[in-house]
């Protein structure tokens, strides 16, 4: 009689040049139902992200080529929006706040429990399949347009650059106009598990787009004119956007 094989949760690409870890990640995550593949530094990482085309990457920080930034910046140049998940040993909340910035979508430091490894990579995959089912083609606020199929921003005809992370946080916002977020909404909305580290990571997320879609000028009728804010705070509840008047 054949043996029946249960199809994989989800193919995930697993990064570090440690051995040991490696080979504890993989096996945990085959062992958990995931098909694994495995890379030892930035290159390989890159070449297998082509090659096997990963549902999620697991993505050590210290690599001896290129660290795990320089990695997902290619990744995200590349308009490859695969989830990465940071693990390393480092502890330090700048650490946490460049890898989210530079497109990562979580962050794990070792040493870690098995258990808190595989939770991350599941909530991750939720996250990405829920927005790949719920979100709408475009969605415009006021001057602001949001186009989900190809990942682009417009103000006021103005293409602007967003990180993944920058991008998943402006469209909650859009999804919500006119309703103010707390930062707890936003942690559990935008990044889709409990994060350890500074609450202040939202303020730092809303101050970079404020920084791309608050401080736009445009020229009507010859004259230089600064688009009004969408972003507000609302002082000890949270963030609103609002479409300009």
């Amino acid at each position: 009689m054949a043996a029946s094989s249960k199809i994989p949760e989800a193919r995930i690409l697993v990064v570090d040049d440690e051995p040991s870890i490696r080979d504890l990640l993989a096996a945990s995550l085959r062992f958990a139902g995931f098909e694994v593949f495995e890379a030892t530094d930035g290159g390989s990482a890159l070449r297998e992200v082509e090659k096997v085309k990963p549902d999620l990457i697991v993505l050590d920080i210290m690599l001896p080529d290129q660290d795990g930034f320089a990695v997902t910046k290619r990744l995200r140049a590349r308009g490859n929006h695969t989830p990465i998940l940071f693990v390393t040993a480092k502890d330090d909340t700048a650490d946490k706040v460049q890898g989210l910035t530079v497109g990562g979508d979580d962050y794990v430091t070792k040493p870690f429990s098995l258990e808190e490894v595989v939770a991350r990579i599941r909530a991750l995959l939720r996250r990405a399949g829920a927005a790949a089912v719920a979100e709408a083609d475009i969605l415009t606020v006021g001057d602001l347009v949001i186009d989900y199929d190809s990942h682009e921003v417009a103000r006021a005809g103005i293409p602007i650059e967003l990180s993944p992370t920058e991008f998943r946080l402006l469209g909650y916002l859009a999804e919500n106009v006119g309703r103010v977020l707390s930062k707890e909404q936003i942690l559990d909305h935008v990044w889709n598990y409990d994060w350890y580290g500074d609450k202040n990571i939202v303020e730092s997320y809303v101050s970079y787009l404020r920084r791309k879609i608050d401080n736009l000028t445009v020229t009507i009728a010859g004259v230089e004119t600064t688009l009004p804010p969408l972003i507000h705070t609302k002082r000890g509840v949270g963030y609103v956007l609002k479409a300009a008047a």
